[in-house]
């Protein structure tokens, strides 16, 4: 960010970011940059009148359901890959504590989206789980956008699904019902297509009583209204 504070322009933002506006960064600031990527925290400089004047130090918490969340998409058959615009370190420490072994650390929006492109290039279908204003472009580009809940606006106005609880766990819990969902489709069209596949050539040949007909009808009906309500046990 660069804005105007009491007549100075100020410039917030990672120390490249600085480097590129032509502040300099002190020893003592640089220590502390370097310290604070070591304890897998992101550090964002401030600086104004040519020189960078302080760090903020912001660390993500991981959640005590993020590990069990990994390990649950994994579970699916679903290859997890953390895409962060922190730090390298910062973005392994939380990987290392999620078990997540592909990390793309650093990575602007526009960076996401590319990779969420090239994925879908080389056949991959792409789900995206974001829940920042930096997140969206990348959310809207994937096959399945999945928000948080606990997020920003943008990203759940991007996203094809939103988590409203927050907790990362739900989101195998979305794709293990929509597996199910399908399959439960896949089964009603194939006994409607089979009923009338064998009840057309007999009715064709007047070898089909249309009571018997009306009520195979019925019971198809019934059926697939009965197989899909099974989909209400799904936990």
């Amino acid at each position: 960010m660069t804005g105007t504070v009491d007549g100075r322009d100020a410039l917030v933002g990672r120390p490249s970011f600085l480097a590129d506006h032509g502040l300099t960064v002190p020893r003592a600031l640089a220590e502390a940059v370097d310290r604070a990527e070591g304890d897998g925290a992101t550090p964002v400089l401030v600086g104004w009148d040519g020189r960078a004047r302080g760090v903020l130090v912001v660390a993500d918490a991981v959640k005590e359901s993020s590990a069990e969340a990994v390990r649950r998409l994994r579970g699916l058959g679903l290859t997890p890959v953390l895409l962060t615009g922190d730090n390298e370190r910062a973005a392994r420490a939380v990987a290392a504590a999620v078990g997540i072994d592909e990390v793309r650390a650093g990575v602007l929006p526009a960076e996401k989206v590319a990779f969420v492109a090239d994925l879908q290039e080389r056949g991959r279908r792409v789900a995206m789980v974001g829940d920042g204003v930096n997140d969206a472009a990348a959310l809207a580009r994937a096959d399945l956008g999945i928000a948080m809940g606990t997020g920003t606006d943008v990203a759940r106005e991007a996203s094809d699904l939103t988590i409203v609880s927050g907790d990362l766990r739900v989101a195998a819990d979305a794709v293990r019902l929509a597996r199910r969902t399908l399959s439960t489709i896949r089964g009603n069209l194939f006994w409607a297509f089979g009923y009338n596949v064998a009840a057309l050539p007999l009715a064709a040949a007047a070898l089909l009583n249309p009571m018997l007909a009306g009520a195979a009808m019925a019971l198809s009906s019934v059926f697939v209204v009965t197989n899909s309500l099974r989909l209400r046990r799904f936990r």
